[in-house]
C-alpha cells in the first residue's frame, strides 16, 4: 500500500505564521506536523509516500528531502491550482498507479500514531473500496459529515451547518481508497467554495454500489487550521501518555 499526503494549502487561518512557512511545517512537539503524519505511515509499514505540494513547495522539499532520514521514500507532485482536496488527490494519480492507497492530510495531528495501522487492518478486513477515518466533532462547518447505516457510509455532506448535518461524525482527514476514486473524481463538478470536494467523489462511489465504510479514530485528533488548534496540538503532545 502506498501513502499520499496533500500539503498544498495556503493556511490562511494560520496567518501570520503561514506568511513565512507552509502550515504543514508548523511545529508540534518540536517537529513539523507533517513529520508526525509520516511517522504514522511508517508505523503502518507504508514507506512509499507521495506528497502533493503547491504554495511554498520548496520549503517542504527542503525540510523533508528524500525522506531517507525518516526511513521512507518521498515523491513530490505539484498541484498547480488550489482547486480542493479531491483535485489534490487526483494530482497524485500517476504516482499512486493502480493500487489501493492511504491518505492523511498533512496538517493533521493524531495520537496515538497507530491509527493508520488500525485503519489499514480494518479496511482489509471489510474488503472495502473506501474507508473513512472519522471522529465525533463539534464544528460541522470544518468537516465532511457522514450519514451512515452500521459501518456503511450512505452519504457525505461537505461542511454543513449544524442544523443540516446528518450526524456528528466528521471525516478526520484520514482515508484508504482504491484507485477507482480517480475515475470518481473525474466525474464531479466544483462544489463548496467552488472546489472539487472529496465528499462528492465518495458519493459517486456510493452511487456505483461500491463499499464505502467508516471507522472511529480513537485518541487525539487536531486539524491544525488555526493558531488555537496549533496551541492545542502542542498541549496534547506534551500531555500524551508514553
Amino acid at each position: 500500500m502506498k501513502g499520499l499526503i496533500p500539503a498544498a494549502g495556503m493556511g490562511t487561518r494560520l496567518k501570520p505564521y503561514t506568511n513565512a512557512i507552509p502550515k504543514e511545517l508548523l511545529p508540534v512537539g518540536g517537529k513539523a506536523v507533517i513529520e508526525h503524519v509520516i511517522d504514522a505511515f511508517r508505523e503502518a509499514d507504508i514507506t512509499d509516500i507521495t506528497i502533493v505540494v503547491g504554495w511554498k513547495k520548496n520549503a517542504i522539499l527542503d525540510y523533508l528531502g528524500s525522506g531517507n532520514r525518516m526511513g521512507v521514500n518521498l515523491t513530490y507532485v505539484v498541484q498547480d491550482e488550489r482547486l480542493g482536496l479531491a483535485n489534490a488527490i487526483y494530482a497524485g494519480r500517476h504516482v499512486v498507479g493502480n493500487s489501493t492507497f492511504a491518505v492523511i492530510l498533512g496538517d493533521n495531528f493524531f495520537y496515538p500514531k497507530t491509527f493508520m495501522r488500525d485503519l489499514r487492518d480494518f479496511h482489509k478486513q471489510q474488503g472495502a473500496d473506501v474507508t473513512l477515518g472519522v471522529t465525533d466533532i463539534q464544528d460541522t462547518t470544518r468537516h465532511g459529515i457522514i450519514a451512515y447505516d452500521g459501518i456503511d457510509v450512505t452519504d457525505v455532506v461537505e461542511k454543513p451547518q449544524p442544523e443540516d448535518a446528518p450526524s456528528r461524525k466528521g471525516a478526520a482527514g484520514i482515508y484508504i481508497m482504491s484507485d477507482e476514486i480517480f475515475d470518481a473524481i473525474s466525474h464531479i463538478e466544483p462544489g463548496v467554495n467552488n472546489e472539487y470536494q472529496l465528499a462528492d467523489a465518495f458519493k459517486v462511489m456510493i452511487d456505483r454500489g461500491r463499499k464505502v465504510v467508516f471507522s472511529d479514530i480513537p485518541g487525539y485528533h487536531i486539524d491544525v487550521g488555526t493558531p488555537e488548534d496549533l496551541r492545542e496540538a502542542n498541549r496534547l503532545f506534551y500531555l500524551r501518555e508514553e
